[in-house]
């Protein structure tokens, strides 16, 4: 694990008062970047940090790789000191494990270590993880309670609305704030729903009112507008951004798509792209930047033909002059 130093300001001053507290853990702002896999690795956390996003979770990873295989997966745990506060998410279906993984990720110094019982996909909750733990309350009670105690952090908790036969989301927000959980982040939607449909935003303001620790509402954020929307419509802390984040951290300097100029896009994918690679290396750095970039530059409604030609050069040089040229002309 690295704890890296980079050059990101952050405009809140030590003397401005927080907007809501996880614990002792002070946080100043009320959208956050939703961990997602495959996304939410350090170069574009860091990105969406230093451009307003008030926490950074890490991606969420399995209890047993963390008790197992550490020296495999030590990298996801990689952040900078400007990241703080910085929160570290573990899933899983055997609390032992989970207690066992959040007492070993507690030596990387996270301000918070986070739960996950929302992840929908079946591979991980047909097994009892992620939104599987929604159906075992005890077992999440078990967990909480275990970790409240043992853990020098706040734990806290991202759950969805349960799955459609068995909305379990009231009763684990009551079992996760009674066995010391600090915050619950809740999506509004079932694990059916997936990624899919509408999110339901009257789930998340009835959590709100079961509960006296904050709420993150998740789910159907696109624009500006809808980050104080949701606020209004659930009375909760704060909102949590997933993909509407992707080829456009600017949401979090409330920025919406049609503001953003192509110059900052420019800039913006010269950053991302230096940060790719001196995480991963050259090469993979370039390949793990190209789901990016095809976000990115879809903003400027460049043609397919040119888009394609940007995307698949297999080198940064190559990449850079393509897009400098795409710009220019």
């Amino acid at each position: 694990m690295q704890v890296l130093q980079t050059q990101i300001a952050t405009s809140v001053l030590p003397e401005t008062p927080p907007t809501f507290r996880v614990g002792n853990i002070p946080v100043y702002g009320d959208a956050i970047l939703a961990p997602m896999d495959g996304f939410s690795d350090w170069p574009f956390r860091s990105i969406c940090r230093a451009l307003g996003s008030a926490m950074s979770y890490n991606e969420f990873t399995r209890a047993e790789f963390i008790v197992n295989a550490f020296e495999h997966i030590a990298t996801r745990f990689t952040y900078d000191e400007a990241e703080r506060p910085f929160v570290i998410q573990v899933y899983g279906d055997d609390p032992d494990l989970i207690i066992a993984a959040a007492l070993r990720v507690q030596e990387m110094r996270p301000d918070i270590i986070d739960i996950n019982m929302g992840c929908p996909a079946r591979t991980v909750a047909n097994r009892g993880a992620g939104v599987g733990l929604m159906r075992t309350p005890l077992k999440v009670a078990r967990i909480f309670q275990k970790l409240s105690t043992l853990l020098d952090v706040p734990v806290t908790g991202k759950i969805r609305l349960g799955w459609e036969d068995n909305r379990t989301y009231k009763l684990i927000a009551r079992i996760v704030e009674e066995n010391g959980g600090a915050l619950i982040a809740v999506h509004g939607r079932t694990q059916e729903q997936g990624y899919g449909g509408e999110a339901n935003w009257d789930a998340i303001a009835e959590v709100k009112a079961t509960v006296k620790i904050p709420i993150i509402g998740n789910g159907d954020v696109k624009s500006v507008a809808d980050i104080e929307r949701m606020k209004a419509h659930t009375g909760c802390e704060a909102v949590m951004i997933g993909r509407a984040a992707i080829g456009n951290p600017w949401i979090f300097s409330r920025l919406d798509r049609e503001q953003v100029t192509p110059e900052m896009v420019r800039q913006m994918v010269r950053q991302h792209l230096e940060r790719n690679q001196q995480f991963y290396g050259e090469h993979k750095g370039l390949i793990l930047f190209r789901k990016h970039a095809m976000r990115y530059l879809a903003l400027q409604r460049l043609p397919r033909v040119t888009r394609t030609k940007i995307i698949l050069q297999n080198d940064a040089e190559g990449f850079l002059a393509l897009l400098d040229e795409a710009y220019v002309g």
